[in-house]
């Protein structure tokens, strides 16, 4: 296996894969720059690490929306000392994550005009209340406070005079919870015995959506927002319930990371055992028709979501592509059976809950296969405790084990290049795999820094065939610092002192089909001594994979949510869990607002360049 992967990140090996992916000519994967280099502009930022954040000389950044900012009318002014559920419920809720901005008016392609609909994914309750540690018990009411924080944001946004503001009582503006919010259930496993509980005996209908990571929006302009680690909720001995090796498949039992089971039976698995597989969902949502419930499509299958990226394929059919963000798991695509209708927007309002789902399996040739996950096909059959379609969907892990897909090191945001059509996917880190283990595309043991795939569905140029059974694929970036051998980083030979990366996890394409890239380290930003941030490079050209760092965020944050304006001069970015590692009686930073008894608090950015410019140009 060591020599099939060295042949496959050899210069000559990445050349022929791209080459024949393409169908063009290509100098070489990682070519010299020439004299202008990368065909970004901006000045590099050094790396390094501080209670502010940092951005590119000539560009601002400026804290749009943060943590108990006002959403709905009526909402209350943020008081860290007086938080209240009945608040919460209508302030800007924590760690801000996945943002999309959908322009107004509805349908139009407005720059300076639009609804943002944030992410939020988890809470810090040791950076939320004084006197708590990040895995202590809350009380009753800090519980729901918790479950109010989570969910999604949407809230109206103007650009003027150059600069962007909230507007707090737009008719459009909402909140998601994972207190409250009624939640349909669509597709295959909606109505399953397995998806029934005592308070909803119909399987239709689940209170809240939580740990909502990174998303997608639709060509009809609905938002996708992603359940991760939805394990870390729920209570109990799986070994008392009927199911519990399903359970530890998932993670269920491992590690508790909140006391929501103490008053709320729904979080024990022992009292309501059906209640976890009502959750890892992709979850619909309509920002334009506010008050139609968000929906849970089943069809695109249950596990720990990171991203729902969509891409019209050639033959009209829309694909879906995510990430199932732990150590050894898979990529996944789904495709729908009918196409995208461009002019009728309601004839695709169930457009996913029919298609097919399948995972992605790497082989040493440089072709990737996607395995059909269809009830009845090789082995997903009653021989392997599988009923019916349902159940191929609630277990989708063990499906995927099941056909042989490649387990992946923690593949996260997967996105499509709008020039080229190429896909590329963020593979985080996984410390767990052995060398027995490294394969072809994780070809790193101990693999601390991630690295980035680039596959090549079948055609050439921005329209290809993402639904066709078999693609290219190849390394694009392994992160590290290439300065230091034991990391065999691969990147542009030019990459500057401060432009190298590790841990990618969430992306985005500008107009030009540029790649920016957001990186999170967890904590050890601190042991490395530089802040999560954002970087960016071409993917074809002289500047290929020649990264170059140009948002630094303050110290303990991650910024996973980025996303453009269609004029390509605003970059929107979520900064989440700042000071994360420390505690509110001594936190690493008070960003943003840096006042004596005010708590760090999770914001979204909006970056500008101060000419008015295109971002990156």
């Amino acid at each position: 296996m060591g020599d099939i992967v060295a042949q496959r990140l050899s210069r000559r090996s990445v050349l022929a894969g791209l080459a024949a992916a393409a169908g063009t000519a290509i100098t070489s994967p990682w070519p010299r720059a020439l004299a202008h280099g990368s065909s970004l502009t901006f000045q590099e930022i050094p790396q390094g690490g501080g209670p502010d954040h940092a951005v590119a000389p000539g560009y601002r950044a400026d804290v749009l929306l943060r943590w108990g900012d006002p959403v709905l009318p009526g909402a209350p002014a943020f008081d860290p000392r007086a938080m209240s559920v009945d608040g919460q419920r209508m302030q800007f809720g924590y760690n801000a994550d996945y943002v999309a901005y959908l322009p107004l008016p509805r349908w139009s392609t407005s720059p300076e005009h639009g609804l943002l609909f944030v992410n939020h994914e988890y809470t810090n309750r040791e950076l939320m209340w004084p006197g708590l540690q990040a895995w202590d018990a809350t009380t009753e009411a800090q519980a729901r406070i918790e479950m109010a924080a989570h969910g999604a944001s949407i809230v109206e946004v103007r650009k003027e005079a150059g600069r962007w503001r909230a507007v707090p009582d737009g008719i459009l503006n909402r909140r998601l919870t994972a207190l409250d919010t009624l939640v349909h259930v669509s597709g295959p496993a909606a109505g399953h015995a397995r998806m029934r509980t005592k308070a909803d005996p119909t399987g239709r209908t689940v209170v809240g959506t939580l740990n909502n990571c990174a998303g997608g929006t639709t060509p009809w302009g609905t938002v996708l927002t992603c359940e991760e680690n939805f394990d870390l909720y729920f209570a109990g001995d799986p070994a008392r319930t009927s199911e519990p090796d399903r359970f530890r498949r998932y993670g269920i039992g491992e590690k508790l990371l909140y006391s929501w089971h103490l008053n709320d039976s729904r979080f024990d698995i022992e009292a309501e055992p059906n209640e976890p597989n009502r959750f890892g969902w992709v979850v619909e949502y309509d920002p334009y028709f506010p008050d139609v419930p968000p929906v849970k499509r089943t069809a695109l299958g249950r596990f720990k979501h990171e991203g729902a990226t969509t891409v019209i394929s050639a033959d009209g059919r829309l694909a879906v592509y995510s990430g199932d963000d732990d150590e050894f798991d898979y990529l996944y695509r789904f495709v729908s059976d009918r196409p995208v209708d461009p002019e009728n927007r309601l004839a695709n309002h169930d457009l996913l809950d029919r298609g097919t789902l399948s995972v992605a399996r790497f082989n040493a040739d440089g072709t990737m296969d996607w395995l059909p996950l269809v009830y009845g096909q090789n082995g997903l059959d009653r021989s392997n405790g599988f009923a019916r379609q349902a159940d191929v969907l609630i277990e989708t892990r063990r499906a995927a084990d099941v056909l042989g897909a490649t387990p992946m090191d923690r593949p996260e945001d997967v996105e499509t290049n709008p020039r080229t059509g190429r896909v590329y996917v963020m593979l985080t880190i996984n410390r767990e795999r052995s060398e027995a283990r490294i394969d072809a595309a994780n070809p790193r043991a101990d693999n601390r820094f991630g690295h980035i795939l680039e596959l090549a569905p079948p055609g050439d140029g921005p329209v290809r065939d993402h639904s066709a059974d078999q693609y290219r694929w190849d390394v694009f970036i392994l992160a590290g610092d290439p300065s230091e051998a034991g990391h065999g980083a691969r990147y542009h030979p030019d990459v500057s002192k401060d432009g190298w990366l590790t841990n990618p996890d969430n992306c985005a394409f500008d107009l030009r089909g540029r790649l920016w890239i957001s990186t999170d380290q967890d904590t050890d930003q601190y042991d490395r001594g530089v802040s999560d941030g954002i970087y960016a490079c071409d993917t074809t050209g002289p500047g290929r994979a020649l990264t170059r760092f140009f948002y630094r965020g303050p110290i303990g944050a991650e910024c996973p949510g980025l996303c453009f304006t269609p004029d390509g001069r605003t970059l929107f970015c979520a900064v989440q869990h700042p000071a994360e590692g420390s505690t509110l009686a001594a936190p690493a930073t008070r960003w943003p607002d840096f006042a004596e008894g005010m708590p760090p608090r999770p914001s979204v950015v909006a970056i500008t360049k101060e000419d008015g410019g295109e971002i990156g140009s």
